[in-house]
């Protein structure tokens, strides 16, 4: 098979692998040798927090496997074609790439071949020899298959920025149902085991003198969860997500909605779960990590178990939570600013600076370009208290006029936090 067919196979393969991300490393250059750098701009693929652009070559270096999970478009006995990539052709097709300005980093997964360890061993090689042959100093996110040696996964952390474990589906259960081959409990264990070594290698280079410290996927590790291919609700999902955080220190959980595949299983759902359910449990797990939202409080803007759809879980959380607010922007601390629906992170702290010097108004708000139908009622500015909180019809007034609810593949505006 020519390359370029395997490449068309093997991108397009990889597209349902949401956890596609570039940020978090180390800084690095080719000031001192070497090619690429970690910093510069290019192709859009995926952002940085800071707003920089990275663009990844994403890809599998096979899309053949020996595992049968259900809800898997490359599954064992699934009618697709195949193609697999040898190791030097992945290292020269990334290095003509970045050459021609086209990425600036490799994602590369794989699906099963011969054994986890096999498999694995090939990954490495990518890795390793653009490191160490081509002195490439890109960003390289490396998935990880749990049943590979722990001295296979310890060496993909040496040439890694990220590593990452998909733990697949938010309950054990339906994963021994759809992924009999799978185990939660070695897909934890390798995880365990990750977040040691990364946290080993953080301890080394903030101890470090003359000799530098070793380093281990600077950027941590992440997973993702496929959404809606078995019963289980955001509860469950987002209970799931709080303790991988915990328990493993990961840099991120991504969510991935359930797509409906050729000669599907009878153990998987007809239709494909709505979209916004997908962008609700992101912006519910943006309030468990940097808003002190608690999974209770997320959760009691839903009902059975199951966030609202129509509206984002923080507004949620504020109508039926009507009686903390008005709160006023020019006293409150910075924890009950977070959770007025229409202020963000990064808002509230330009807003806690701003206040030292003058009182904010209105106007101020407005200047920030903030979402004032959404935000003015629950807030006390200057210039504005607010009278409409106990209004029967407050939801209809502050609620975001989105796309949400439209039929998969039509346009539709993201609201924000």
């Amino acid at each position: 098979m020519e390359l370029r067919q395997k490449l068309e196979i093997l991108a397009d393969a990889a597209k349902y692998d949401a956890s596609c991300a570039s940020s978090g490393t180390e800084k690095r250059d080719s000031q001192g040798g070497g090619l690429g750098s970690t910093e510069g701009m290019g192709i859009c693929h995926a952002y940085a927090p800071d707003g920089r652009c990275i663009s990844l070559l994403k890809v599998l270096l096979t899309n053949a496997c020996i595992y049968d999970c259900a809800y898997c478009i490359n599954r064992a006995t699934s009618n697709v074609p195949r193609a697999r990539f040898t190791v030097r052709e992945l290292v020269d097709l990334t290095l003509d790439f970045y050459r021609r300005n086209y990425i600036e980093g490799l994602f590369l997964s794989s699906g099963i071949i011969r054994s986890p360890d096999y498999t694995m061993e090939r990954l490495v090689d990518v890795a390793r020899i653009l490191r160490e042959e081509h002195g490439f100093r890109g960003y390289i996110h490396l998935k990880t298959i749990p049943d590979a040696s722990p001295e296979l996964l310890a060496e993909a952390g040496r040439h890694a920025d990220r590593l990452s474990i998909n733990v697949e589906l938010p309950q054990e259960g339906a994963l021994k149902a759809l992924a009999p081959e799978k185990d939660l409990g070695e897909i934890r264990r390798a995880m365990g085991r990750m977040r040691l070594r990364i946290e080993e290698a953080k301890e080394a280079r903030r101890a470090e003198r003359r000799a530098p410290a070793p380093r281990f996927a600077p950027a941590g590790q992440s997973t993702q969860m496929i959404i809606g291919a078995d019963a289980s609700d955001d509860r469950a999902v987002l209970g799931t997500t709080a303790n991988l955080y915990g328990s493993y220190g990961l840099k991120r959980v991504y969510f991935s909605a359930y797509s409906p595949i050729p000669d599907a299983s009878r153990l998987l759902p007809p239709q494909p779960p709505p979209l916004v359910r997908e962008h609700r449990l992101y912006q519910a797990d943006w309030l468990l990590r940097f808003y002190g939202f608690s999974l209770d409080e997320i959760m009691a803007g839903g009902e059975g178990g199951m966030l609202d759809l129509g509206i984002d879980p923080k507004l949620a959380w504020a109508l039926r939570h009507r009686g903390d607010f008005p709160v006023d922007v020019n006293r409150a601390p910075r924890e009950r600013l977070l959770r007025v629906p229409g202020l963000g992170a990064k808002t509230v702290d330009r807003l806690l600076a701003a206040r030292r010097h003058h009182a904010i108004r209105s106007d101020d708000l407005a200047r920030l370009r903030l979402p004032l139908a959404k935000l003015l009622p629950f807030l006390v500015t200057a210039d504005h208290r607010p009278r409409v909180t106990d209004r029967l019809d407050l939801r209809a007034l502050v609620a975001p006029r989105t796309g949400f609810g439209r039929p998969r593949g039509q346009p539709m505006q993201l609201a924000l936090l």
